[in-house]
């Protein structure tokens, strides 16, 4: 199983714009470093949803924001990793629309919620059968000294 390590503080910032954002999904970047031992967040771009309509189950990326997205992780020498996105309401695993808009290098995070909190967080990444795995997801406590 693939691992993905995010820093506190990403996590924090993805479960701050998936609350605020509800009962709407809530979309973004995230960025680190992908080595050997998996990928390892430590950044997150939040991204307006750009879907036109009902947003409360589905969430659109413009091309202008993947191309800022591209450019963030250039300008700030990070590997640009994925994207995350909310389910107000709904589990934290990817529905067949999140499948088919799927790009096969980047993990995909999942926050599930409620009016009141993050329920659940995941993260998958497509296969060579273009379906998803689920990634180990691990959170990266921040020291205090």
């Amino acid at each position: 199983m693939n691992r993905i390590k995010v820093s506190a503080e990403a996590e924090s910032k993805m479960k701050e714009h998936a609350l605020a954002t509800f009962p709407n999904e809530c979309c973004g970047f995230f960025y680190g470093k992908n080595s050997g031992e998996g990928k390892q967040v430590t950044e997150v771009l939040l991204i307006e949803n750009a879907k036109e309509g009902d947003q409360r189950r589905r969430f659109s990326i413009s091309p202008l924001d993947y191309m800022k997205g591209e450019r963030y992780a250039m300008e700030h020498e990070l590997d640009f990793l994925g994207v995350y996105h909310s389910h107000p309401l709904h589990p934290a695993i990817p529905s067949e629309h999140d499948r088919v808009q799927a790009m096969p290098s980047f993990s995909y995070i999942i926050l599930s919620t409620d009016p009141e909190e993050v329920v659940d967080v995941t993260s998958w990444q497509l296969n060579d059968d273009r379906q998803f795995d689920q990634e180990g997801y691990l959170i990266l406590q921040t020291r205090t000294i």
